[in-house]
C-alpha cells in the first residue's frame, strides 16, 4: 500500500513539473494565434492634382502639387490579429491590423479664400482632412534573435478612409490604398506570462491615387481632385499568443 501511494505521489509530482515546464516555455513571440493592441503616431504626406472643368466662358486647367506635399500628423490606436509558425530560428506568419482615426491636416486663413468656382458659397477659412480608419493584411517573415525575441519583416496591402471638409458644408469621403511594408521587434515578457510579448513596429504605406470627384457639384467650373501620397506609423503595444493549430492534429 505504501509503495502504491509512493508511486502515485511520484507521478503527480512528475505531472506538475512537466506542466510547469510547458507553461514556462509557452509560445515564442508571434507564434500561434495571437491578438494584441497598440497605440502610436501616424504621419504622412498628401499630394493632389486638381482639374477645373471647362464649360461656358470658364476655361479649365490642371494644378499639380509636383514637389513636396501637405503633411499629416496624429495619434492612433488599434489592434493586431494573426498567426505564426516558429521553425527553429526562423518565423513565417500572417498578420492583420486595424487602426482608428489618426493623421490629419488643417489649413486655416485669417481671411476668407475665394472658392466660388468650387461651391455655391464663395469663401472659406478652414479646410481639413482626417483619416477615419486604416486596415491592412500582410505576410510576415522573421528570425528569432533568441528564444524571447523576434525580428520580423512584413509586406502586404492596406486601405484607408479620409474625410475632407472644405469649411462650407461640403464633406467628401476619400478611399486610398496601396502596398504596406513594415518592421517589428517582439520580446516576450516571461516574468509576467510566457505567452505575452511587447511589440514595437514601424509601417510604411503607399497611397495609390484616389479620386475625389466633382467637389461642389457637376457644373462647369467645379473641380475634380486626385489624391496620392504616403504615410508612416510608429506603434508600441502588447500581444498575446494563445492557440496552436498543430495541437489539433
Amino acid at each position: 500500500m505504501k509503495k502504491i501511494k509512493l508511486i502515485v505521489a511520484a507521478v503527480a509530482m512528475l505531472s506538475l513539473v512537466s506542466s510547469s515546464a510547458v507553461y514556462a516555455d509557452g509560445f515564442g513571440p508571434g507564434e500561434g494565434l495571437y491578438i494584441g493592441g497598440f497605440a502610436g503616431v501616424g504621419t504622412g504626406i498628401v499630394q493632389a492634382t486638381v482639374t477645373s472643368r471647362t464649360g461656358g466662358d470658364h476655361e479649365g486647367g490642371t494644378f499639380d502639387m509636383a514637389d513636396g506635399g501637405i503633411g499629416l500628423f496624429g495619434i492612433e490606436g488599434g489592434g493586431w490579429l494573426g498567426y505564426g509558425y516558429k521553425m527553429g530560428d526562423f518565423y513565417l506568419g500572417w498578420d492583420m491590423d486595424f487602426a482608428g482615426a489618426g493623421p490629419e491636416f488643417r489649413l486655416t486663413s485669417s481671411i476668407g479664400i475665394d472658392m466660388k468656382h468650387l461651391a455655391a458659397n464663395e469663401v472659406t477659412t478652414d479646410v481639413t482632412a482626417e483619416r477615419q480608419w486604416r486596415g491592412g493584411g500582410a505576410g510576415r517573415i522573421g528570425y528569432y534573435l533568441n528564444a524571447d525575441t523576434l525580428f520580423a519583416f512584413k509586406g502586404g496591402l492596406h486601405a484607408e478612409e479620409f474625410e475632407i471638409a472644405d469649411g462650407m458644408g461640403n464633406n467628401e469621403e476619400v478611399y486610398a490604398g496601396g502596398y504596406q511594408l513594415g518592421l517589428s521587434l517582439e520580446s516576450r515578457i516571461a516574468a509576467i506570462d510566457p505567452n505575452l510579448s511587447v511589440r514595437l513596429e514601424a509601417v510604411y504605406d503607399d497611397y495609390i491615387s484616389a479620386p475625389v470627384s466633382a467637389v461642389g457639384g457637376d457644373a462647369p467650373g467645379k473641380a475634380d481632385i486626385e489624391v496620392t501620397g504616403m504615410g508612416t506609423q510608429m506603434r508600441a503595444g502588447l500581444q498575446y499568443s494563445f492557440f496552436d493549430v498543430s495541437s489539433l492534429f
